[in-house]
């Protein structure tokens, strides 16, 4: 059997392109994945059937081999650099909860920049 990368994949269209190890495209419809399964990523690596439709060559019982790799995962700071970030936004949220107990939110452009750093960590934590 072929194996391949996933192109792309629409979902909300149901269906995408593989491009096969010798470089064919190969069209993949949403009845071709495993079930269960209602998407899949760009570089997903697959084993898949082929057999020729209308349009060209289409595939046929998909096998995810290998999911794509996580860009988010691959560019996250190492965990010891991580803690020393985690450790310093402790104590800037300290500060903003010493104002907040006497009644004062942090001026807009403060809470900005704390939105921001706060998103910033809870990303690098989930991916």
């Amino acid at each position: 059997m072929p194996v391949g990368k996933v192109k792309w994949y629409e979902p909300t269209k149901g269906f995408g392109f593989l491009v096969a190890e010798d470089g064919q495209e190969v069209y993949l419809p949403a009845s071709a994945l495993p079930s269960g399964v209602k998407e899949v990523r760009a570089g997903t690596r697959m084993e898949f059937g082929i057999a020729e439709g209308r349009k060209g060559a289409q595939a046929l019982s998909v096998r995810i081999l290998d999911k794509a790799p996580s860009v988010a995962r691959a560019k996250r700071k190492p965990a010891e650099q991580q803690a020393v970030i985690v450790e310093d936004l402790i104590r800037l949220l300290d500060g903003i909860s010493d104002g907040l107990r006497n009644g004062r939110y942090p001026e807009k452009r403060q809470s900005a920049k704390i939105a921001t750093v706060l998103r910033a960590v809870a990303d690098d934590l989930d991916a």
